[in-house]
This record gives C-alpha cells, structure tokens and sequence, in this order.
C-alpha cells in the first residue's frame, strides 16, 4: 500500500518508510507525520511507531523524528505548491489526492468572523491510503435486497472511523450498478441506476470527473460537492434508483435523504457510529429514522477474519432493534 502514496513523500520520509518490512507495507492503511515528534503508522488493525531504519517499535524512543522542513515540504507536495488552491479543504482540515486518499492535517486555525478559515502552521499529518477492494460487499448484499422492488433496501452504515465504511459502500455501488447481486433468487435483476455524491472524492476517486475506481457501468459521480446540495443535484439530473453518501449527520444531510426516499430512491449512508444505538445520539440521524427513511441498519467490525457485519431492522427509537443476520462482509478496507 506504501506504493499508492510514496509520490506525496519528501524523499528523506520516503526513504524511511521504505526501509519497512514488506508485510507491514502491504497492509499499511495510514501514516501519521508530527513534526518533531515519532513517525508512526497504522497497519492491520494496530499501531507502531518507526525507527530511521524502518523497524517497528512500540514505543516512541528512537523512532524517526520528522523535521519542520520534511513537514513544509510534504505540504507543498500535497497541496500541489498552491495553498491558496487548496483553501477550501484547508478550512475543512483535510486534503483528498487524486487516488481518494484523504490526509487529514493539524495545526493553528484562522479565524473569520468566529468561523475556522483556514489552518495555518501546520505541524501535523495523518495520511490514510484509499483501497480498492473488489468483492468487498458480496457476502453482505444478499441480506440488503430489496425482493419487491428488485433493488436494495435503504440502508444506514454505522462503524466507528477506518472500520471499512468507504470501502464497504463503493463496492456495493459497483455491484448494484453491475446487477451482481449475489442471490440466486435475484439472478434475473437488471442493474439499477446508481448516484454518489462523493464530498470528499473517496469512494470514486475521481480525476478531472472520471473515477479511478471500479464502481460500475450505471453509476454517475458527483465529486466534490457538498452531500446535502449535491443529493438535490443528482434528483434533479440524473434520476438514480440508489443514492449512496458518505459520513451522514447534519440537519441539511437529513433534509435531502428525506426528499430522495420520499421519491423514491433507495439511499444507502454511511455515519460515524459504535451502533445503531449509538447512531441514534445524533439528532439529524435520529429524525431520518424516526421518518422511516432507512429499512436497515448494517454494524461493521473489523476483526483478524476481516470485516464482519450485524444487520439490524432500522426501527424507531420507540421499538427495539432486532437482529437479523450476523455475516462476514468482506474486505479489509478503511472508512
């Protein structure tokens, strides 16, 4: 995984990370950079801090110490020399790279007004690498089928951070799209028109408006556009049978999957959460399904077998959950 983003690095860092074992950099989900402080990854679930040779440590002492010049220089190589360019994902604390890797930054805020403007000083990294996994979403979708409208039922995703909530929902738009869906019941379905309103240009990664990832024959992009807007965009342009978002949770976000379910439209979301529980603490949640917009609520863990999954009746909070299947999900992603 080291290769998707080693271009982004200084050579100094690169040269580091480098040196790692190969079965650390072929699982290697994130690298977190802080400057003057211990170089340390994130790999197969865990944690280690790196040593200027590329060993594994557990613990900080020895380990790799970037520099405030490799900092500036991995700035000025992700944000492509233009700060000003790149204003907008300044503001929001994070950058997407061409690929759909997002490197969250940290540091000293301006202020406008009361509101972040931007950050400035940045003295922190955290770049998570983007994987493709194709399969990701086979064991799971036969439990999301929708057998009277020969679709997929409206879902909410819920994990906690890197748990495979991306990975998960690009996977399930390339096989509703491709009519792949994986029960023989289903075996004569055609595929449905699929949209993603991809804020953050994750889930397609798209370049210039065309997907770097595989998410399949009928499904249209709307990249970089705010979710709540680009939803409106994508009902009133292209007329998706499924609608798919990623990391739901303000008012607006809720406004537009209530008008997209009330037309219709099957939408499948994702939202930072332990579980549904959990997912209910959020007001903007918690009014989507009081209204009934999801059918069911899909819990994601990630375990050593992988990713596994629970899937629950979305019931208002008056009514208890009830568990339907618990099911491998596939797939080793991130989300």
């Amino acid at each position: 995984m080291l290769t998707r983003v080693v271009h982004l690095l200084p050579a100094e860092l690169a040269a580091v990370l480098e040196r790692m074992p190969d079965q650390v950099k072929d699982k290697l989900e994130e690298i977190r950079i802080r400057e003057s402080r211990a170089l340390e990854i994130g790999f197969d679930g865990g944690f280690r801090y790196i040593a200027p040779d590329g060993t594994p440590m557990s613990r900080p002492d020895g380990a790799f110490r970037p520099s405030g010049d490799i900092c500036r220089k991995l700035l000025e190589r992700v944000t492509n020399h233009s700060l000003y360019a790149m204003e907008e994902e300044l503001r929001r604390g994070y950058i997407t790279v061409a690929g759909g890797h997002r490197i969250g930054i940290a540091g000293r805020t301006v202020l406008e007004g009361g509101h972040v403007r931007g950050i400035r000083d940045v003295g922190a990294f955290n770049i998570r690498i983007a994987r493709e996994v194709i399969g990701a979403s086979a064991k799971l979708l036969p439990k999301l089928l929708d057998f009277n409208r020969r679709s997929i039922l409206p879902a909410l995703i819920v994990a906690p951070p890197q748990q495979g909530k991306t990975t998960l929902v690009r996977d399930i738009a390339r096989a509703v799209s491709s009519g792949l869906w994986g029960h023989a019941a289903a075996a004569g379905w055609e595929g449905r028109k699929v949209g993603i309103v991809d804020e953050r240009s994750e889930i397609a990664a798209c370049v210039r408006g065309v997907p770097t990832f595989d998410i399949g024959p009928r499904t249209d992009v709307m990249d970089a556009c705010p979710k709540a807007e680009g939803m409106m965009m994508m009902l009133r342009s292209m007329s998706p049978d499924v609608l798919i978002v990623d990391e739901i949770g303000r008012a607006e976000d809720a406004e537009a999957i209530l008008d997209a379910s009330h037309a219709g439209i099957a939408v499948i979301a994702t939202a930072h959460a332990k579980d549904l529980d959990e997912a209910r603490g959020r007001p903007a949640i918690e009014r989507l399904l009081a209204a009934g917009a999801f059918d069911v609520c899909v819990e994601l863990r990630k375990n050593a077998d992988g990713l596994s999954s629970r899937v629950v009746r979305a019931l208002p909070a008056a009514r208890s959950p009830s568990a339907l299947e618990r099911t491998p999900a596939g797939g080793n992603g991130h989300g």
